[in-house]
C-alpha cells in the first residue's frame, strides 16, 4: 500500500538509511504501480523540498508516467519546463510517456508537439518510440493508421520487432478485421520474427469469437506444439465452435492433444469430451 511505503520512507532516516533521490524514485514508482496518482503528485511536489532531495531524470519520468496514466498529460508541460530549468535532458522514456498519454487522450496536436520536441533535442524517433505510437493508435482502434506508421518506419530504415507486430495483430483483431490480423501474423513470420504466446492467444480468441474456427484451430495447434495453450475458456470456445460446424473429430483430437501435453484442466476436458456428439 502507498501509505505503508510513505511511512517506510519517512522512517528511513531513523534507521540510518539515506533519504536520497533513489529512494524517492522508488517511492514514486510504488505509487504509480498502485495507481495512486494523487499521492504521486503530492510526493513529487513536496518531498524534494521537505527532504532536500535534488530530482533527477528518473524522478521526472515517474511524474510523467503518472500524468500519462491518469489522463492528465496536459500537466506534463510544467514538468518539462522544470526539467529545462534544471537542464535535465529528456530521454526515450520521457517522450514515450508523453506520446502514450496524449494518444490515449486523443490530443493529436500535442502528439505533434512531442515529435517536434524530440527533434529539437536531437532525438531521432527509434523503434521504441514507434512501438509506443503504434500501440497507442491500436488502442484507439486506429490500426490502419498504426500500419501506416509501420510503413513509415520501414521507409526510414527502422526495423520493427515482434512487439510491433503483436500490437498490430491485437489492434486489427479487436476491430474485427481478422483477415488483417492473420496477414500481420504472416508478415511477422516472413520477416523472421518469432511470435510469442500472446500472439497465438490473441488470434485463437478473436478468430473464435469471429466464427473462423478452422483458422483458430490452425493457430491453436501451432501454439500447442510450442507448449503454449490458451486458457480453458478460449479453448472451450474453439472446441464448441468446431462441433458447431460439424468437425467433431477435430474437436476430439484437440482435446486429446491438450490432455496429453498439459496436466492443467484434464478433469474438465474429460467432462467436455464425454459430452461430445458420437
Amino acid at each position: 500500500m502507498p501509505d505503508h511505503a510513505v511511512r517506510t520512507f519517512e522512517l528511513c532516516h531513523e534507521l540510518g538509511i539515506p533519504q536520497d533521490v533513489k529512494l524517492l524514485n522508488a517511492l514514486l514508482l510504488s505509487c504509480v504501480f498502485a495507481e495512486d496518482y494523487k499521492e504521486v503528485t503530492r510526493i513529487y511536489r513536496d518531498f524534494p523540498k521537505i527532504y532536500g532531495i535534488e530530482p533527477n531524470l528518473d524522478t521526472y519520468n515517474c511524474a510523467l508516467k503518472s500524468l500519462s496514466e491518469s489522463g492528465s498529460t496536459s500537466s506534463a508541460y510544467s514538468v518539462l519546463a522544470e526539467m529545462e530549468r534544471r537542464r535535465i535532458k529528456p530521454d526515450g522514456n520521457t517522450f514515450g510517456h508523453l506520446l502514450s498519454g496524449f494518444y490515449s487522450e486523443e490530443r493529436f496536436e500535442d502528439v505533434g508537439n512531442v515529435i517536434n520536441l524530440m527533434e529539437k533535442h536531437g532525438f531521432q524517433p527509434g523503434l521504441d518510440t514507434y512501438n509506443v505510437r503504434i500501440r497507442s493508435l491500436c488502442k484507439l482502434k486506429k490500426s490502419m493508421e498504426a500500419e501506416a506508421l509501420l510503413d513509415g518506419m520501414l521507409g526510414r530504415g527502422i526495423k520493427p520487432n515482434a512487439v510491433t507486430f503483436c500490437h498490430l495483430i491485437l489492434g486489427f483483431c479487436k476491430e474485427g478485421n481478422l483477415e488483417k490480423g492473420k496477414k500481420m501474423f504472416e508478415k511477422m513470420v516472413e520477416r523472421g520474427f518469432e511470435p510469442d504466446c500472446n500472439c497465438y492467444y490473441t488470434l485463437v480468441y478473436y478468430l473464435c469469437t469471429g466464427g473462423d474456427f478452422e483458422s483458430a484451430l490452425r493457430f491453436a495447434k501451432e501454439s500447442i506444439e510450442k507448449n503454449w495453450v490458451p486458457n480453458f475458456a478460449t479453448m472451450r470456445l474453439l472446441v464448441d465452435g468446431l462441433v458447431s460446424i460439424g468437425k467433431v473429430a477435430e474437436a476430439r483430437q484437440l482435446i486429446g492433444q491438450m490432455k496429453e501435453k498439459f496436466t492443467v484442466n484434464q478433469h474438465r476436458w474429460s467432462e467436455v469430451e464425454e459430452g461430445l456428439p458420437q
